[in-house]
């Protein structure tokens, strides 16, 4: 009678078989980058069999962590800097208390991006590990415990999920595409224009899904299991391992208004070259740099304030009230502006 292994054995060997298949072709780096993932996934895991009893606390209003979330960091930072005591650090949790300061090497670290969807139960959250040197990202692997899959990339030389190198997908037409975006959720957070951003994509495309996880959102991207994604409010920590990923797939990363410079901007948008093209073309005009460089729009003589369009949010958050200094002068009603239609 043959002998069938348990399922946790199955696992085991499985992702032996990955590291063991796999690791003689990878960047040193990278193999210790997936070693540290796998370490933090496997606190994760367990976890989540029991996930009424980790603790929470709140950082800011609807912003988590849990003791997961440091108990994976920490798994993270020690197995990174044994391999690696001079490099810097900048983690989710702890910024950049460890590792050396003014490194030109520093590990870019998420222990667990989708901390709400976790305490939840729900099964989209992963770890996010980048090198970046001189700035600069290198090496990037996001995991996911949950599916047991591993994407991983080094600058130049491709980006894989497991054992299988991915690719952006090929569509050219965005309304045939599917993109994944993130909603805002902190107190400041201008949800009133990202209502206005989803409108206009949702009307331009076959669909949009709101995963809960930026990284893994963006590994699916390279992976060509969705078209595009877009969000604001990001840290480097959510896009920094997810953005590598995506080039090395052949795909394209920036800010809304689809220049390079993304990590600390905290605004994201990835996607295949063509639809990037086209994604950008909508959202340029949300970016916080083109709002820079044109003067705000005036309506009766009172000029616009992003704190002003967001009124909903602010009174959710029970924010105060701006202060409208502009100095006000006569118009002739036949001159006043229309009042803007609601979204």
């Amino acid at each position: 009678m043959p002998i069938v292994a348990a399922p946790d054995c199955r696992d085991a060997a499985l992702a032996l078989l990955f590291l063991t298949s796999m690791s003689a072709n990878l960047h040193p780096m990278l193999n210790v980058a997936i070693k540290a993932a796998r370490a933090a996934g496997a606190i994760i895991n367990r976890a989540a069999l029991d996930v009424e009893s980790v603790r929470v606390s709140t950082k800011q209003i609807n912003d988590f962590v849990t003791d997961i979330d440091q108990k994976a960091e920490a798994a993270i930072i020690e197995t990174l800097l044994t391999a690696y005591p001079t490099h810097g650090i900048l983690a989710e949790e702890s910024g950049t208390e460890h590792g050396v300061q003014g490194s030109d090497f520093v590990w870019i670290i998420d222990p667990l991006d989708g901390t709400t969807n976790f305490i939840h139960g729900f099964p989209v959250y992963c770890v996010s590990i980048a090198l970046a040197v001189k700035g600069k990202v290198e090496q990037a692997v996001v995991y996911d415990p949950t599916r047991n899959d591993m994407f991983c990339a080094t600058k130049g030389r491709g980006a894989y999920m497991n054992d299988r190198r991915i690719r952006v997908s090929k569509r050219t037409r965005l309304q045939e595409c599917l993109i994944s975006t993130g909603f805002p959720y902190r107190p400041g957070d201008k949800l009133r224009q990202h209502l206005s951003m989803l409108g206009e994509i949702i009307s331009q495309t076959a669909g949009v899904r709101r995963p809960g996880a930026a990284a893994l959102d963006l590994a699916y991207v390279a992976a060509g299991f969705s078209d595009g994604f877009f969000e604001s409010g990001l840290q480097p920590w959510d896009v920094a391992a997810g953005s590598l990923l995506v080039t090395e797939a052949g795909g394209l990363v920036g800010n809304y208004t689809g220049e390079s410079k993304f990590l600390h901007e905290n605004e994201c948008v990835a996607a295949n070259p063509r639809i990037y093209g086209q994604m950008v073309t909508t959202l340029a005009k949300y970016s916080k740099f083109e709002a820079a460089s044109k003067p705000k729009k005036t309506s009766v003589g009172r000029p616009v304030v992003d704190a002003q369009e967001d009124a909903t949010v602010e009174t959710a958050f029970a924010q105060a009230k701006p202060t409208l200094t502009a100095k006000p002068r006569r118009i002739k009603p036949a001159q006043a502006a229309a009042p803007d239609a609601p979204f």
